[in-house]
């Protein structure tokens, strides 16, 4: 079985590779052509170099069939990268990832062709959420380019979602004076992301880009522009600490692994925990004087935040806890927003999964009563909290309410998950209910 990977197709600021998989491997794929559109002319990206980001999105489903994948010509230190990341893929999921051979008709040396000193720039992939703004914290003396994804939270056909999330990164990079760049990709809706789920779900805690692919999609993406652009490195926020114990498709083991040409990746900030970066965030603000709004939503269809999700409402609960003004950060917060998150804990309203109950704790081990908070009720609130058997409110879902939470779980995949799962869940969801 083999995967193979056409020759780009560069076009000024477009690349195009098309994607043939071999019949035992069609019904993973829901397209032929992987297209990335950047911002900056990708003319002079030498081809190696310019077939990562179609690399990168097919070799995982390649790995997790024994399958090989085959292409014209590999980066020489990506194609070492691809080896070491489907070995870390396949400690964690030892059950299905099994990485067959890469096989490009030839080996490039790109690092050779271009000198290492043009390569002296950073790059953060950046949402203006609190795990890449952190990011943005620890490395602001760097002056790092903003690096934005549509195809990943938000589709690449949501343009006014689009426009919402510019309107939000876009004042941010230029009061402190960052170059903001853009990425627009097909390249997961190129997946038949219900069939992997179908096969693959039983072994993940996410979806499968979350658990799998993201880390050396997302950084694979980027291998043409950080060319362009000189980026030396480019910061991926983590999503998860050194204290979570569960495999995830970004980790240090995965991204601080991928590398092409002079750039690698950097797997940031996973010695830090959810609320310890809030507590950055804070510093910083404590510092410079500066209030900014965060984007830690997928709901909301202007680009904001809802402030009527879990993960809205953990945002405020320890933006509050690090004491910080979630009104001054784009978020509605008051003493009725407590009641309202209590009663959300108390039905139970909330996707309780690993990673959310994970955040929970984090939060309530960080409280302190001996502090003032910004918010009327807060003290109150954070008594309360800190008695809550999270295990517990995990575990209270009724057969209803997990119908309900499936469809949240739904609503915070990646837009191109959601959007070709959610129709063949309403159809399994009415086989089931006219069956019964």
């Amino acid at each position: 079985m083999t995967v193979v990977v056409g020759e780009p197709t560069v076009d000024g600021s477009t690349v195009e590779c098309e994607v043939t998989p071999s019949r035992d491997l069609r019904r993973f794929f829901a397209g032929d052509t992987v297209r990335v559109d950047y911002d900056a002319d990708i003319s002079d990206v030498p081809p190696a170099v310019a077939s990562i980001p179609a690399l990168a999105h097919v070799a995982p489903v390649a790995w997790a069939n024994g399958a090989d994948v085959a292409a014209p010509a590999v980066d020489r230190a990506f194609l070492d990268a691809l080896e070491e990341v489907g070995a870390a893929l396949a400690r964690m999921y030892p059950e299905f990832i099994d990485p067959g051979e890469i096989r490009p008709e030839a080996v490039v040396d790109t690092a050779e062709e271009y000198p290492a000193d043009a390569f002296d720039e950073s790059g953060l992939l950046f949402t203006g959420g609190i795990d890449s703004v952190a990011s943005y914290v620890r490395h602001r003396d760097e002056d790092p380019t903003l690096i934005g994804v549509q195809g990943w939270v938000v589709g690449p056909e949501e343009d006014d979602r689009w426009r919402g999330f510019r309107n939000h990164v876009e004042p941010f990079a230029d009061r402190r004076g960052l170059d903001c760049r853009y990425v627009r990709s097909n390249a997961l809706s190129v997946l038949d992301t219900p069939m992997l789920q179908a096969h693959y779900k039983r072994y993940v805690d996410g979806a499968w880009y979350s658990s799998v692919g993201h880390g050396l999609g997302l950084l694979g993406l980027c291998a043409p522009l950080s060319h362009a652009l000189g980026l030396g490195t480019v910061h991926i926020a983590a999503s998860h600490t050194a204290g979570f114990d569960e495999p995830w498709g970004s980790h240090p083991e995965i991204d601080d692994r991928v590398r092409w040409g002079h750039s690698r990746g950097n797997h940031d900030g996973f010695e830090l925990t959810r609320q310890e970066k809030i507590e950055r965030i804070a510093a910083y603000v404590a510092e410079t004087g500066e209030r900014f709004p965060l984007r830690t939503c997928i709901h909301d269809a202007a680009g904001g935040n809802c402030n009527d999700c879990e993960k809205c409402y953990r945002t405020i609960v320890g933006l509050v806890l690090a004491g910080l003004d979630p009104r001054e950060f784009g978020y509605e917060a008051d003493r009725q927003t407590f009641g309202e998150i209590r009663v959300a804990f108390e039905e139970p309203a909330f996707v309780m999964d690993e990673h959310t109950r994970f955040h929970w704790e984090d939060i309530q081990s960080h409280i302190d009563l001996d502090r003032s908070f910004p918010v009327d009720g807060a003290t109150d609130f954070f008594r309360w909290l800190d008695g809550v058997d999270m295990r517990a409110v995990a575990s209270e879902a009724t057969p209803a309410r997990r119908e309900r939470l499936a469809r949240a779980v739904a609503r915070n995949l990646p837009y191109p998950v959601y959007a070709s799962l959610y129709p063949v869940y309403d159809a399994l969801s009415k086989i089931a209910t006219d069956g019964s």
